[in-house]
């Protein structure tokens, strides 16, 4: 908290937006963010001492890792891969999806099998905690930055680990979930310091949007 401000970091496109909803039913408001043409990087509500600013979601448990952010709104898929010292406090409830394990179908038996397989992701954290401390499964983990459902058409990689809202995408592709990883949607993070100096604040600003959310 700098200067009586707690200081909340949102993921930039429709977290923000699901998270300013959210916000404004617990009689938070910051109507300047929702104007898309403006140029500013930090919105200050005054009268609450709130200050606000958009980030791409890996970038923001790394704001409140290091305390430029008292709070953060991330993804769980992002958290649980950057593994940052934050406290994760709420499930938002939104943004729900799941992190799956996809490939052809006929790739499934080298999972039941445990075989030696290689996993193209943009996730390797999580990959890696997966197959070696879930499933005890050793595989190539490949990272790669852009499209990864191309990585088992192209024979790049036997399976992905990915995020699936509708599976449209896999199916299209003739891929198909073959396992869950995990449940995914919008997290509260607080910064380790700021839970201990501010904490009635914060504990405050969490019991009203757990009330309205």
């Amino acid at each position: 908290m700098k200067n009586g401000y707690l200081t909340v970091a949102l993921t930039k496109g429709r977290l923000a937006d699901k998270t300013l909803e959210l916000f404004e039913k617990a009689g938070i408001r910051m109507d300047e963010m929702h104007d898309r043409d403006t140029r500013k990087l930090i919105f200050v509500n005054e009268e609450q001492k709130l200050r606000f600013f958009l980030a791409k979601g890996p970038d923001v448990p790394t704001y409140v890792e290091y305390g430029a952010a008292d709070i953060g709104v991330a993804g769980s898929d992002i958290i649980m891969e950057e593994k940052r010292r934050v406290y994760e406090v709420l499930d938002l409830g939104f943004g729900k999806c799941r992190m799956c394990v996809a490939g052809p179908a006929e790739t499934g038996d080298l999972l039941k099998h445990h075989e030696m397989i290689r996993v193209a992701t943009k996730y390797p954290n999580i990959a890696r905690e997966y197959f070696y401390n879930q499933k005890h499964q050793t595989v190539d983990i490949i990272k790669l930055n852009g499209s990864v459902e191309l990585g088992p058409i192209v024979g790049l990689s036997d399976v992905i680990v990915d995020i699936v809202e509708t599976g449209s995408t896999l199916r299209e592709n003739e891929l198909e979930v073959l396992e869950v990883v995990c449940p995914l949607s919008a997290r509260m993070i607080v910064n380790q310091v700021s839970m201990q100096m501010d904490t009635e604040r914060i504990r405050k600003l969490i019991a009203k949007l757990r009330e309205v959310g």
